[in-house]
């Protein structure tokens, strides 16, 4: 921060210098006019004398005028070059008492509306976490900074969950899910976060928020799993084994998840058995296809005069109808352009969330120079296209990031 506060100090100095530089030429502009006063106090006083003497008869009245004419050339030389006449004068108090304000009411006022813990943040974000711990603080000093942020508060859930800490999760999650409209992917992370923070009891309020989810999309693979283990741990087993089935249903065949639902599902099956249940086939159909779109980065002529080569630059493609947070990732340097990169599911940021998932999405290049994939200074949008036409696809980034 130490380059911001000198450039800061350096335009503050700027500012001062309007203030304090006309107040200096002020008060010598008055020292020259205190001296064309007394040349004048002295000239009449000459002439006094000059009138006495020729009351008193030493001198006529021929040389009275050739002494009065003599004193005004003094007069003149005296006050030739002086400066012009100033039609108003600059006060005194009044500047000095600014230039004296004037730091601490900026500094004040930048401190209440500046945006000094975004240019930090944005610092740190630039450089990779040491641990968790590291990554926590971060994501809690971001959602700070950017309350209106719903990936921020997702992430930050995301991050909670990891650590077991499954109340602070839910409150990330329903502001989440309040930012981003009950998206269902949201909606099945507060759930699941609600029931393990309540000793994994399945409330009326995770039940709603379930609910709410699969009728929004019934393949939430969140909710999916979240109702099998709530249905196992009350020994449902015949509704574990449909939720789970439907589950797997939907995974991609190369999901490492899928063997450990699949063994879920024969142990409820084999639980059934031993009560002396006939247990029902679980629906498991054939896995979606993986996805892949390649996609063509570049920069216009416009852009490329107002970044450096070594600006991050974030390709990623997002739901149309989905969660805002992005599902596949690739990162690169300007330096790289025009280049092209594959996204694919083996690229989602969640296993859960992948490309294979949603029929339709935005394809978005990103210039960030602080290495953040949500904010930066340049980007380009595609407009929306079907994940089932996959193939060659073109991003030019050509704009201002305004968010």
């Amino acid at each position: 921060m130490i380059d911001f506060w000198l450039a800061a100090g350096l335009l503050l100095l700027a500012a001062l210098a309007f203030l304090l530089i006309p107040l200096l030429r002020g008060r010598r502009a008055q020292a020259e006019e205190d001296r064309t006063a007394l040349n004048v106090a002295l000239y009449q006083e000459r002439l006094a004398e000059l009138t006495a003497q020729r009351d008193a008869g030493t001198l006529d009245d021929a040389q009275l005028e050739a002494g009065r004419a003599e004193a005004a050339r003094e007069l003149l030389a005296d006050t030739d070059g002086t400066g012009e006449d100033r039609r108003s004068r600059l006060g005194r108090a009044a500047p000095l008492l600014v230039a004296l304000v004037l730091p601490f009411l900026a500094l004040g006022l930048y401190l209440h509306w500046g945006a000094s813990d975004k240019v930090a943040l944005s610092r740190e974000f630039a450089q990779a976490p040491h641990s968790m711990e590291e990554m926590t603080s971060r994501l809690e000093r971001a959602v700070q900074a950017q309350p209106d942020s719903a990936e921020g508060w997702y992430f930050l859930g995301r991050t909670y969950m990891t650590q077991n800490r499954a109340a602070d999760a839910a409150r990330a999650f329903e502001q989440a899910a309040r930012l981003s409209d009950r998206q269902p992917e949201v909606l099945g992370q507060w759930a699941q976060a609600l029931y393990f923070a309540g000793d994994k009891s399945l409330s009326s309020q995770v039940r709603a928020l379930a609910n709410e989810a699969l009728k929004k999309d019934p393949q939430e693979v969140t909710t999916l799993g979240l109702l099998g283990i709530a249905a196992f741990e009350d020994e449902k087993f015949a509704d574990a084994i449909d939720y789970w089935g439907r589950l797997v249903a939907v995974l991609p065949q190369d999901d490492p998840s899928r063997d450990a639902i699949a063994g879920g599902i024969e142990r409820a099956r084999q639980r059934m058995l031993e009560k002396g249940q006939t247990p029902p086939e679980a629906p498991v159909a054939a896995a979606t296809d993986g996805v892949t779109l390649k996609v063509k980065v570049d920069l216009t002529a416009a852009v490329k005069g107002q970044v450096k080569p070594d600006d991050s630059v974030f390709v990623f493609a997002r739901a149309v109808s989905g969660p805002p947070m992005p599902l596949a990732v690739k990162r690169l340097k300007v330096s790289d352009l025009p280049a092209e990169v594959a996204l694919s599911d083996a690229d989602a940021m969640m296993p859960q969330l992948k490309l294979s998932a949603f029929p339709e999405v935005q394809l978005v290049a990103r210039v960030s120079r602080a290495g953040n994939a949500t904010a930066g200074e340049w980007i380009g949008r595609s407009k929306p296209l079907s994940t089932a036409q996959a193939g060659e696809q073109a991003v030019t980034i050509d704009g201002p990031d305004q968010r």
